[in-house]
C-alpha cells in the first residue's frame, strides 16, 4: 500500500495534477480499451468536473482519443501519439514500483 501511495505521489508531482495522474494511470493500465466519462470517474474516485476538464486537456494534447457513439462519448489512449511510448514506460515503471 505504501509503494502505491508513493508512486501516485511521484506521478502527481510529475504531471502537476492528482486528477491527470489518476486518469492517465487508469487509462494506460487499460490501453486498448475505451471508457466513457462516468466509468473513468468511478474507477479513479474523482468527481465529474475534474474528469471532464482533464479529459478535454488530454484530448487537446493528443494523448487521448475521443470517440462519440450514439449518446455516449468514449475515451482511450491514443496509441499513434508521440507521447504513447514514453507514457507507457512511465506508467509501467510506476506499476512495477507499486508491487
Amino acid at each position: 500500500m505504501k509503494n502505491r501511495i508513493e508512486s501516485e505521489e511521484v506521478l502527481t508531482k510529475l504531471f502537476g495534477s492528482v486528477s491527470r495522474a489518476r486518469i492517465l494511470s487508469f487509462l494506460y493500465a487499460h490501453a486498448g480499451q475505451s471508457f466513457y466519462q462516468r466509468e473513468i470517474m468511478y474507477e479513479t474516485g474523482l468527481s465529474l468536473r475534474p474528469v471532464q476538464r482533464e479529459l478535454d486537456n488530454l484530448v487537446d494534447l493528443g494523448i487521448l482519443r475521443k470517440r462519440e457513439t450514439y449518446n455516449r462519448v468514449f475515451y482511450e489512449v491514443e496509441s499513434d501519439s508521440i507521447f504513447f511510448k514514453p507514457l507507457m514506460q512511465i506508467y509501467g515503471l510506476a506499476q512495477q514500483k507499486s508491487r
